[in-house]
C-alpha cells in the first residue's frame, strides 16, 4: 500500500502566559515531534485523552494551524516548504469533519448551499451542474433532495453530521480528518455514522485520519491505530495487532477501560492515579511515568523513542529496549 501522506517530526507549540510587556514567558507543546505515515486507501485511528493534542495535529494537516516545527510529505511534495498559495492548492484535497455538527456548520446558510459553497469556490463545476452534484452528495449521505433548502436548526445532530460529511466530500478529497465525528451525537445514531463512513470510504476510495478518545470506536472504522499521549504517539499498529497485544502501559489501561457487553465476564479495570502533566511544563523523561504502573528510574531521566518491536507495531517505552 502506498504512502498518502508522512508526517515527520511534526511539532506545534503556543505561547502562553505573557508578561506585563506583552512577550510570551513560555510554551504549551501541544503536538511535540510526531512522526507516522498514512497510506492511500486506510483509515488510520488516533486515540488519546481530551488533551493530548488529536486535534490540534488534525488542523495542522488540513492546513487550519501551522507547525512549528516538522515536515507534512503529501504524495511526495512537502507542504511545509510551500509558500501560502501553493499550499492552499492542496487544500481541497485535505477536508476536515469537526466534532461539533451545529458550530461547524454556517446558521445562516441552506444545507444546500453549504455542500455547492467549496464547489463554487474550487470552480470544480460549471454553475448548471452544481445543483445536481448537490443533491447526489446528499443522497450519498442518507438525506433526501428536499432537504437542501432547510437550515442546519432543522436537523438533529445526526442528519447534521451528515450534511458535514456531505460538504467534506464536495470537493472529491483525497484525504478526510475525521474529529471525533461521533462523540456528540447519541449511541445509537454513532453506529449509523461510523457504517455511513465505511461505505463512503469504499465507494470513494477515500483515506481517513480518524481521530476518538476511545479505542472501542476507532475498532469499527481504522486499519491501523496510533495512541497519543501529551502530545506525543506512543504506540501505533495495526487495529488487530494492538487490540489483541498491546505493549505500552498506557494503551493497556485504554483497553481495560472499553466496556464489556456480557455481564458474566470480568475484565481486569487499570487505574491510572496522579493527573495529567501540564503540556507547558512536562517531564523531563517519560511523559507517562508519573501514571505509570510499570515505572522505573529511567523513565523519569530519559524520554523513550519510537521503535518498532515487530513489523508494523511501534512503541515508545523502555521496557522494549
Amino acid at each position: 500500500m502506498s504512502v498518502l501522506m508522512e508526517i515527520q517530526n511534526l511539532s506545534k507549540h503556543f505561547s502562553v502566559e505573557s508578561n506585563f510587556f506583552g512577550k510570551s514567558s513560555s510554551l504549551l507543546k501541544a503536538v511535540d515531534d510526531v512522526s507516522f505515515t498514512i497510506h492511500k486507501g486506510e483509515a488510520f485511528g488516533l486515540v488519546g485523552e481530551s488533551g493530548c493534542g488529536k486535534t490540534t495535529l488534525g488542523k495542522i494537516i488540513v492546513n487550519l494551524y501551522s507547525p512549528t516545527k516538522g515536515s507534512m510529505i503529501f504524495e511526495g511534495k512537502d507542504l511545509t516548504k510551500l509558500k501560502e498559495n501553493q499550499r492552499r492548492a492542496y487544500c481541497k484535497d485535505m477536508q476536515m469533519i469537526f466534532q461539533d455538527p451545529y458550530a461547524s456548520l454556517n446558521p445562516r446558510m441552506t444545507v444546500g448551499d453549504i455542500i455547492a459553497e467549496p464547489i463554487v469556490i474550487n470552480k470544480l463545476l460549471p454553475a448548471n451542474k452544481v445543483e445536481e452534484r448537490v443533491t447526489y452528495l446528499l443522497n450519498c449521505v442518507g438525506l433526501a433532495q428536499h432537504q437542501r433548502n432547510r437550515y442546519p436548526h432543522e436537523f438533529s445532530g445526526g442528519q447534521r453530521q451528515r450534511v458535514g460529511i456531505a460538504r467534506a466530500l464536495a470537493v472529491e478529497p483525497k484525504l478526510i480528518v475525521c474529529d471525533e465525528p461521533v462523540s456528540a451525537l447519541d449511541v445509537s445514531i454513532q453506529a449509523q455514522v461510523l457504517n455511513l463512513l465505511a461505505d463512503l470510504k469504499d465507494e470513494f476510495g477515500l483515506t481517513y485520519l480518524f481521530i476518538a478518545h476511545g479505542l472501542n470506536v476507532v475498532k469499527h472504522i481504522s486499519d491501523r491505530v496510533g495512541v497519543m499521549y501529551l502530545g506525543k504517539l506512543v504506540e501505533i499498529a495495526p487495529k488487530k495487532e494492538l487490540y489483541a497485544n498491546p505493549l505500552h502501559p498506557y494503551t493497556q489501561a485504554l483497553l481495560s477501560a472499553i466496556p464489556i457487553i456480557d455481564p458474566e465476564k470480568k475484565k481486569q479495570r487499570i487505574i491510572l492515579e496522579g493527573d495529567v502533566p501540564s503540556p507547558i511544563n512536562p517531564p523531563a523523561g517519560c511523559r507517562f511515568c508519573s501514571r505509570c504502573f510499570k515505572e522505573m528510574p529511567v523513565c523519569k531521566e530519559t524520554a523513550p523513542e519510537l521503535k518498532e518491536i515487530s513489523p508494523g507495531h511501534w512503541v515508545a517505552c523502555h521496557l522494549f529496549d
